[in-house]
């Protein structure tokens, strides 16, 4: 019996002791909990914990709201922010070490034989005064054509020996290396060097096929990248409007709605492997055109700006849409631009149109500078500062490289440019070779 209670006894003190331990150590979760709560709190972080509210609590209590200072948006903003683009970082990281001189030439894109001042009727090799050439005169590209093109060997060594050459020295600075690759009538690489013939452009309009136009874009990227090009003059942008238009079957369609799908699949094609550029031509539309801008000494067009907008602008928009790295903009005179200028000499066409209202942000390049068009009414000079002027970030193939760099570098020492602008095109044009990998 002494037993029996004394076993009781022992029982009942074990019992309070558990009761006592849960305590607390349900105490000691709670305190652990709380802590974590109000370093949470403090962090600026909600707690992980959700206490719940009686339903009276719950629809009287008010929101709690923070207001942020204004002055402290920037901030905010500035760390939400996309990273810096590091091919516009590296370009501006080169421009600052170079002349005024050296970025002047980067904005023109000319002939192997201009750039050698014509003392070779035509280059088919980069030798020595080729490269003597490129150290002096430091172009941003050179464009081929169907002469300077023996065969496949000789095509790939001549570009490959001028791009490791600009490379070796000025800033490391690769080259465009440019040429006019439509398919069909206009197609260089091809007729000299037997790559994949193609129709002309109006019979892919006919068809209206955009997956057949996609992979003529890829097979044409392909065709002129093994050889070195990486920067080809196409898609014609243009819409069919005068029969007497120089391009004619060069033209994919009469109606917009066609042409914009052709150009969208001809650009995503050519520049779907990330080795070609394709370019958009000839803003703001040479359809109209009843002339010939390569012998006559003007082209006018008359058309009213509602007329460009709904039909010529309409497949340039949908090719800058997809992504066309260049826009060329032509030789023509718009009635409505009000200013009896060639469009790539016209601000109003190059950075009303086509920077403002078509948004395009890429490369602005003119067609040939060796033009009739632009050769009886202006001096090389003048017509490279008219067109930088205008908003254009590279002349094509003036007559005299010499005559309109020196031209562009005097209006910039005299207040007649301001460097800025130099500077705008110059940065557009190494972000983008920053991309292709020409830096």
């Amino acid at each position: 019996m002494a037993k029996s209670k004394k076993k009781k006894k022992k029982q009942t003190r074990e019992l309070v002791i558990l009761i006592i331990l849960i305590f607390i150590s349900a105490g000691l979760i709670t305190a652990m909990f709380t802590l974590y709560a109000q370093r949470k709190k403090q962090a600026g972080q909600s707690a992980d914990i959700t206490i719940p509210r009686r339903p009276e609590e719950t629809e009287t209590a008010p929101a709690e709201v923070y207001e942020i200072p204004p002055e402290t948006m920037p901030e905010i903003i500035a760390e939400t922010e996309a990273p810096p683009d590091e091919n516009l970082l590296l370009a501006e990281q080169i421009m600052q070490d170079m002349t005024l001189e050296e970025k002047i030439y980067q904005m023109f894109i000319v002939t192997p034989e201009a750039l050698v001042d014509n003392a070779v009727t035509t280059v088919i090799q980069t030798g020595n005064m080729t490269k003597q050439a490129l150290e002096d005169k430091p172009v941003g590209g050179i464009v081929y054509f169907s002469k300077n093109l023996e065969n496949e060997t000789q095509a790939s060594t001549m570009i490959s020996d001028a791009q490791a050459h600009v490379q070796s020295v000025n800033h490391h600075i690769g080259l465009w290396i440019a040429v006019d690759e439509e398919g069909g009538t206009v197609a260089r690489v091809a007729d000299s060097l037997g790559t994949t013939a193609y129709e002309d452009m109006a019979a892919y309009g006919d068809r209206n096929d955009k997956d057949e136009v996609f992979m003529m874009g890829t097979g044409i990227a392909s065709d002129i990248s093994q050889f070195g090009f990486n920067l080809d003059f196409a898609p014609v942008a243009d819409v069919y409007i005068d029969p007497n238009n120089e391009l004619q079957d060069r033209i994919f369609s009469d109606d917009p709605a066609i042409v914009s799908d052709m150009v969208t699949a001809m650009v995503q094609g050519l520049q779907d492997s990330g080795q070609v550029s394709a370019t958009l031509k000839h803003f703001p539309g040479l359809g109209a055109e009843n002339g010939n801008t390569h012998e006559d000494a003007s082209a006018y067009i008359e058309r009213t700006y509602e007329e460009l907008d709904t039909v010529d602008f309409v497949p340039f928009r949908s090719g800058i849409e997809a992504g066309a790295d260049f826009v060329m903009v032509g030789h023509q005179t718009m009635s409505c631009a009000e200013d009896d200028l060639p469009s790539d000499l016209s601000k109003t066409v190059i950075t009303d149109w086509l920077r403002d209202n078509l948004q395009f942000s890429g490369i602005v390049i003119t067609d040939a500078h060796n033009m009739n068009t632009i050769t009886e009414n202006y001096s090389s000079g003048e017509a490279a500062l008219l067109a930088f002027q205008a908003g254009a970030d590279i002349v094509l193939m003036p007559s005299s490289l010499t005559e309109a760099v020196q031209t562009v570098y005097d209006a910039v020492e005299n207040g007649e440019l301001s460097e800025e602008r130099i500077n705008e095109s110059v940065r557009r044009i190494l972000t983008a070779k920053a991309k292709h990998h020409l830096l």
